[in-house]
């Protein structure tokens, strides 16, 4: 298990993100239209996962905003953005942003935070996934984790960024 912090107060997940150069687990994921997404549809380009708690968070829509930014302009690189919420969710606040360069995929009925170590098991968000980062290769190799230690606080986004080079 891993520890994360919320406003300073210590908080569990289930596991331990996928090492670097393990080969990612297998996920299904729904997306805004209900149907699934799946590691196996972004196979051969590389694909940053996005990972937060909840995107009615400022943190977590920021995350979202600058991924969509940065996607615009990296070819060969799909950003797939993550969390408990429901697909309606993510696509109200994509419509309302236009967002439009990322996917969502929402947790709400599969093994994602679970398989990648990132459900809380404690405090008040259990059952919300830990804030991270995660980059995968075109073959689904992990390339680059962070899991930020303040759940508040928002990614590195510049060294995420740096291994899609």
């Amino acid at each position: 298990m891993s520890s994360v912090t919320l406003k300073g107060n210590p908080i569990e997940t289930v596991g331990e993100l996928p090492a670097v150069g393990t080969q990612a687990p297998a996920f299904e994921l729904v997306k805004t239209d209900l149907s699934l997404a799946t590691l196996s549809d972004y196979q051969g380009a590389k694909l940053v996962l996005n990972v937060f708690p909840s995107i009615d968070t400022p943190t977590c829509a920021t995350s979202v905003r600058k991924f969509n930014e940065s996607a615009a302009a990296l070819k060969g690189v799909n950003v797939l953005c993550v969390s408990a919420d429901l697909p309606f969710a993510a696509a109200r606040f994509c419509g309302a942003e236009g967002i439009d360069h990322v996917d969502t995929g929402s947790s709400f009925r599969s093994s994602f935070g679970d398989d990648y170590g990132l459900t809380f098991s404690t405090g008040p968000l259990v059952g919300l996934l830990s804030r991270a980062v995660i980059v995968l290769d075109e073959n689904g190799s992990v390339l680059y984790t962070e899991q930020v230690a303040e759940i508040a606080d928002e990614p590195d986004y510049d060294a995420a960024l740096a291994v899609l080079g």
